[in-house]
């Protein structure tokens, strides 16, 4: 088990998470994996998709500890209103107007604690027709427009697995406002509500990608562009052997290498941004590197400036020389995975524990957090807490 209890760069940081499932966690992983002490209260009747398995294989439970509170009771909203008192921050992945029905809302909690950083994840945000309406990554992803730019015109828009609109849109947004908000509440000592819907994230993300569109840079063709697989130079090639290898150098002297490491003469090739030549240009290159295998183009691309790199899988790229250099996976009660990014150079994040069962840190947490033995065991025998 690869952990370590040293402080990270978020250490003295206070965050009562209400356990949910995607972005939350994920969100409450990073700030854990970067030193804050974050406990997660859980139902006492498992959620989720229903599918069951090991905590140790839900690695964005980790780095914090677990409770099991019944917020349907008094007593547990009110034992974790204690908490949130103490705490620096809170977490919550509920569709709008569930917090405030249990009575934990940001008004009931800011109240509590004038000072708390209230981080609410949704997809589609706190307020609007559509706030309240089921949804999952893939649905925010197409409302955004951005699956309308992904993927090709033969086969249609492509799903980027569910990483844009929960952990990019999502997860990382919640991450960064929390972070501006509790550095904000330092001076002000006033909290405040972070709404981070993933919609909105998915936006922000192609802020890029709107520009080029105002400027008439880019059609609304999909994969007729030069970042979505358009361009000759910006994309993927199928090799001898039926593996993949990748090619994106955007810079014309990055380009005039991979043309001649190819075989190319750039003189004989059409200028790198005429996207009249891009289709038969893609079928020269599609043809070239068929005509070798994955690890001949590597050698024959090693040292190169030319802005290429094999297709790994997921076991490949965990065995790279350059991933085993940065030691960029831990394993984690025989779980490999990812390991805390970014990383600090005097308070190093971590993977601070291992994940925890729902509840099985109830008593440890309630102790540190100023309830004692007695009244632990009273709401137990009361079915508080379990």
């Amino acid at each position: 088990m690869a952990v370590s209890p040293g402080h990270g760069p978020l250490h003295g940081i206070r965050i009562v998470e209400f356990a949910g499932v995607g972005p939350g966690p994920f969100c409450a992983m990073l700030l854990a994996d970067m030193g804050a002490d974050i406990i997660s209260v859980d139902r006492k009747v498992p959620h989720g998709l229903g599918i069951k398995k090991e905590p140790r294989f839900n690695p964005t439970t980790r780095s914090r500890k677990s409770m099991a509170v019944d917020l349907k009771t008094d007593e547990g909203k009110a034992l974790v209103l204690r908490l949130i008192e103490q705490a620096d921050g809170s977490i919550e992945g509920n569709r709008p107007g569930v917090m405030e029905r249990l009575g934990l809302g940001p008004d009931v909690c800011l109240k509590h604690n004038p000072r708390l950083v209230y981080g609410r994840m949704t997809g589609w945000g706190q307020e609007g027709p559509m706030a309240k309406e089921v949804g999952h990554d893939l649905n925010y992803l197409a409302l955004s427009g951005m699956l309308s730019m992904i993927g090709s015109k033969e086969v249609g828009p492509a799903i980027p697995l569910n990483l844009m609109a929960d952990y990019a849109g999502g997860g990382l947004y919640l991450a960064l406002g929390m972070l501006a908000g509790l550095l904000e509440a330092k001076t002000s000592e006033k909290g405040q509500v972070v709404d981070a819907a993933m919609l909105d994230g998915l936006g922000s993300l192609m802020t890029h990608q709107f520009g080029f569109i105002g400027s008439g840079r880019w059609v609304r063709e999909r994969g007729a562009n030069f970042l979505d697989g358009g361009a000759p130079w910006y994309n993927v090639y199928e090799t001898k052997d039926g593996e993949w290898i990748s090619v994106a150098p955007v810079e014309p002297k990055f380009y005039e290498v991979l043309l001649t490491t190819m075989g190319l003469d750039p003189a004989s090739v059409p200028d790198q941004l005429d996207s009249s030549s891009w289709p038969a240009l893609k079928k020269q290159f599609a043809d070239i590197f068929r005509s070798k295998t994955r690890d001949e183009w590597c050698r024959i691309m090693d040292g190169k400036e030319a802005c290429f790199s094999p297709v790994l899988s997921t076991d490949e790229a965990m065995a790279h020389p350059h991933m085993q250099a940065r030691h960029a996976y831990v394993d984690v009660d025989g779980v490999v995975q990812p390991a805390p990014a970014p990383r600090f150079s005097r308070t190093p994040a971590a993977v601070r524990r291992p994940p925890a069962v729902p509840g099985e840190n109830t008593d440890e947490i309630l102790e540190e957090w100023g309830v004692d033995a007695g009244e632990r065991d009273t709401l137990r025998k009361n079915g508080v807490i379990a």
